[in-house]
């Protein structure tokens, strides 16, 4: 056999792998997200827009990459809110992702020092193909991406990059030779800058004969999605508060502003969520959240409680230093805080409470509480707080407590009032944001957010368990 035989039956060899690999993940479209795809191939801008499980980013990594096996770009840029959101979301994607499109084609590496799928085999024709990837969030995001130039650029929740990233982006896929977007998001606010600037904008021209190279819109809901059957979107459904703006926004689709009480569920009946007494025998561990006051704000100490591992949330203390700006000092936060932790002790196991999360803002008054607390003999170690998005932490504790999952003792009447009284700022209209003008007790709230947040992923993944079980 001779050395041209060789080289062709290797070809053929690999061209078979690459087709069983593609073969092999189980894609299962709709009619309605097929005809989506199916517009892609003819269209520069392709957004997808819709509820939580609907199948907008599988449908993008799909038709992504059946045009990166064409393309003469080598360069291509994927993004999220964070780079590891897009290598989990984009590259990984519960096995529906690039790297599994591209099975035994691909690895993942480092380009020029830049996170990277390098791909080269069959089904590129032996070309090599490369994915930049990259997080968006922060609004210098963008110099991560300056300088270079891709082909096609995917990118998942987009409304949760920066506007200077998005046009960043832009900028870079100028000079492609295929110029492709495909973008999905969850509906946002509906006067977001991700419509007015982008979105919408692009819809309009696209009417109006005004948009050149194409646009291809999909709306969807978990409804669309053939492979979820009705048992698991009811408990997805189960999930989410009927009243809040993510039931709306995640489940029924919709583009709503954030408007009015933030947890109305638990404003309309706070007795659902309010208990005299939390069983020790259940309590796992007691994390402390603090909130150090400013001008106008006072400095709160909460502790949470988590039950049977991560199953539930209860509120099990609460203690809030009174004075004004000036009149509180680092000494006498330190001593009413170990007065705090102290009566804590006398409540509960001590080896329970482990943990406290501090704004990191003020790291002064953190070592001092750090060295006070060692100086008092006290078993906890102060951290600091991992500062989720605020909506991020207000999302998960409406979804704890549609499921029933989050409690407060009675005795807790700071938090009951907080919970009860946070609004949306109704003065911003292009995005939601927590009203923090002195009228409701977001010193509190901030604190009470401290001391889960850390653990979000974990609370929100033990639900989808339970829901499974």
């Amino acid at each position: 056999m001779n050395l041209i035989q060789n080289s062709a039956i290797k070809t053929l060899s690999a061209a078979m792998r690459s087709v069983r690999a593609e073969k092999s993940i189980p894609y299962n479209f709709g009619e309605k997200h097929l005809d989506y795809i199916r517009r892609c191939r003819d269209c520069t801008v392709n957004v997808a827009e819709g509820a939580v499980r609907a199948g907008k980013t599988v449908d993008n990594i799909f038709a992504f990459c059946k045009e990166l096996q064409n393309t003469n770009d080598k360069l291509h840029l994927a993004t999220a809110s964070t780079l590891g959101n897009a290598k989990l979301i984009i590259g990984d994607c519960n096995g529906f992702g690039i790297e599994h499109y591209f099975k035994n084609q691909c690895r993942w590496g480092k380009y020029k020092g830049n996170e990277a799928l390098i791909i080269n085999g069959a089904s590129t024709n032996f070309k090599t193909r490369i994915v930049i990837f990259s997080g968006g969030m922060l609004e210098s995001s963008f110099k991560s991406i300056r300088g270079n130039s891709y082909g096609m650029w995917i990118a998942t929740e987009i409304n949760l990059h920066a506007d200077s990233f998005i046009k960043e982006a832009f900028n870079r896929t100028i000079a492609a030779d295929k110029r492709k977007i495909f973008w999905d998001l969850n509906p946002d606010n509906p006067k977001a800058k991700i419509y007015t600037e982008y979105i919408d904008r692009y819809r309009n021209d696209s009417i109006n004969g005004k948009f050149i190279g194409g646009y291809n819109y999909g709306h969807f809901t978990i409804d669309d999605n053939i492979n979820i059957p009705e048992q698991r979107r009811e408990e997805i459904r189960s999930q989410y508060d009927t009243s809040s703006v993510w039931y709306k926004r995640d489940i029924l689709g919709i583009r709503i502003a954030a408007d009015g009480i933030i947890f109305r569920g638990f404003a309309d009946d706070p007795e659902r969520y309010i208990t005299d007494s939390v069983d020790a025998e259940k309590i796992t561990s007691i994390n402390i959240g603090i909130d150090f006051g400013g001008n106008k704000s006072k400095t709160v100490f909460v502790a949470t409680a988590f039950l049977d591992g991560f199953k539930s949330l209860a509120v099990v203390g609460e203690h809030k230093i009174r004075g004004e700006k000036g009149e509180v000092d680092p000494q006498q936060i330190s001593d009413e805080f170990i007065s705090f932790v102290k009566k804590l002790y006398g409540r509960f196991s001590s080896h329970l409470i482990k943990y406290v999360w501090a704004d990191n803002e003020n790291q002064a008054v953190i070592n001092g509480l750090r060295y006070a607390c060692t100086n008092a003999r006290l078993g906890v170690k102060i951290m600091d707080c991992r500062k989720a998005p605020c909506n991020e932490r207000i999302a998960a504790l409406t979804s704890l407590m549609a499921q029933d999952r989050f409690s407060v003792l009675r005795e807790c009447t700071g938090v009951i009032g907080s919970l009860s009284e946070q609004i949306w700022d109704p003065k911003i209209t292009d995005r939601d944001v927590r009203l923090d003008d002195g009228t409701c007790d977001i010193d509190t709230a901030d604190a009470l957010e401290y001391s889960f947040s850390k653990f979000i992923k974990i609370i929100l993944a033990e639900g989808k368990v339970k829901n499974e079980q």
